[in-house]
């Protein structure tokens, strides 16, 4: 069995999920992969809260070029959005960033 830290790679630190913050969602990129509860079991036990709803989206790589002709790929990836219950306390890990 996968470890927690196995299924969630990193948080992803945008200006659209950071404006998400407010509602209580916080936005990670995951391992390709992970079930929605795989997911929501690992940030459960990883930062202490209580998981409402997980939203999962495969992002596509996109075309990039350095040079003229030689172009290749970004890597594809998935990305989770997870929807804390209003009775949760928030993540530490984002509290200093808004």
């Amino acid at each position: 069995m996968k470890s927690n830290y196995d299924v969630i790679l990193r948080p992803i630190i945008t200006e659209q999920s950071m404006e998400a913050l407010d509602l209580k969602k916080y936005a990670f990129e995951v391992a390709p992969e992970a079930g929605k509860a795989e997911i929501k079991t690992a940030v459960e036990t990883i930062f202490g809260v209580k998981v409402a709803k997980v939203t999962t989206m495969n992002m596509m790589g996109k075309e990039k070029r350095v040079g003229r002709y030689p172009a290749g790929m970004t890597k594809s990836w998935k990305k989770a959005v997870v929807r804390l219950a209003a009775d949760s306390k928030p993540i530490e890990f984002f509290e200093g960033m808004v």
